[in-house]
């Protein structure tokens, strides 16, 4: 014989939006900050680094050109994540002078 859930009506299933605040976030996070993108691109060079290490042998059976390809990699992923990084640097600047130029009303 098959039990039947019945279901819980929404309002039910509303937790306590000051235990919801209190209670640490579950899984794994990270902190804003505009400079999370550049993080991941950083993480995504570093795995394709990886693949090209390993599979330069595959490209190519001579020393000195993997070395070559190994280097040219490196410098293009090098220059991508500085440019990368000073754009977002800039932006932030650039931000930090709007709302420091910006005049606040004080409360009379």
């Amino acid at each position: 014989m098959e039990r039947v859930k019945q279901a819980v009506p929404v309002e039910a299933k509303v937790t306590d939006p000051v235990a919801a605040a209190v209670s640490p976030p579950k899984g794994f996070g990270v902190a804003a900050s505009p400079f999370n993108g550049v993080k991941l691109e950083l993480g995504i060079c570093i795995v394709l680094g990886v693949l090209v290490w390993l599979g330069a042998d595959s490209i190519t059976a001579n020393e000195d050109t993997q070395l070559l390809v190994l280097l040219a990699y490196s410098l293009l992923g090098t220059i991508w994540l500085v440019v990368r990084t000073r754009r977002v640097l800039r932006r932030c600047e650039e931000a930090e002078q709007t709302n420091s130029s910006q005049v606040r009303p004080t409360g009379v």
